[in-house]
């Protein structure tokens, strides 16, 4: 079963057209959106989740139309964006305070282990937590609710290596039991080396790709020279199929 279908997905602005994205995520599954800054990305994500409204394509999540479902559908997934912060003189227990109001299924006991985890003080305030904490904080109230599909934007950006590879190990404990997928974009490929198991490739606004990560991977073989040996990364892809050539 899919927990996520997206298909045709459009958006329309005066400088800037995202069209035809289609891919679906199974469940217990790991999926990774990348592309260059302005390929598209946050787009996409924000489009799915009807915060910016679509120009047209349809979004399904857990069997059900999610612009006609939204609010159930809400329920049952777990956001971090990039770009969205809390008040900074706010302590995180407020906003937690606020934020649990919002779901029905929110697990206190969950929480509370999260912010061990990650070495969160509930009586911090925003403005005391530098870019990586904040992230790991958003993290914290996302996976408080038995959230079954995490969608992130940027999750691993402004984490120490260290911190990094602790996520990744915490992305594929939470997928383990098959009942839970997650979404998520970056610009750190190798992230997606250890922890993907299938690649959706956005470039200036369209789908290149979407499939397994070996298939992926394989399909872009050509793009080596002769005189190379061994599979290229996520990475070498990425330039190689990006990279402009400047006459001056």
């Amino acid at each position: 079963m899919n927990l996520l279908s997206v298909q045709n997905l459009a958006k329309i602005y005066p400088t800037f057209t995202l069209q035809n994205i289609s891919f679906s995520l199974p469940k217990g599954k790991i999926m990774g959106l990348i592309g260059r800054n302005g390929a598209g990305k946050s787009t996409t994500l924000k489009a799915m989740l009807n915060m910016v409204r679509p120009s047209s394509g349809t979004i399904t999540m857990f069997g059900q139309s999610f612009l006609n479902n939204e609010q159930a559908c809400k329920q049952k997934i777990g956001v971090v964006l990039g770009g969205i912060d809390f008040y900074s003189n706010k302590k995180l227990s407020d906003i937690t305070a606020v934020t649990k109001r919002f779901y029905s299924k929110w697990d206190e006991n969950a929480y509370q282990k999260y912010l061990q985890a990650f070495a969160l003080l509930p009586k911090k305030r925003v403005k005391e937590l530098s870019t990586g904490m904040k992230v790991k904080y958003m993290l914290a109230l996302a996976l408080s609710h038995n959230a079954e599909l995490l969608i992130l934007d940027e999750p691993t950006s402004g984490l120490d290596p260290v911190s990094r590879d602790e996520l990744l190990t915490l992305f594929q404990q939470l997928v383990k039991d098959g009942n839970r997928s997650i979404l998520f974009s970056t610009q750190i490929t190798s992230d997606l080396e250890k922890c993907a198991d299938s690649i959706t490739y956005i470039k200036e606004g369209q789908l290149v790709s979407s499939t397994e990560k070996p298939a992926f991977i394989a399909s872009f073989q050509h793009l080596k020279n002769p005189e190379e040996a061994g599979e290229l990364t996520l990475e070498e892809i990425l330039i190689r199929t990006e990279r402009k050539h400047y006459d001056i």
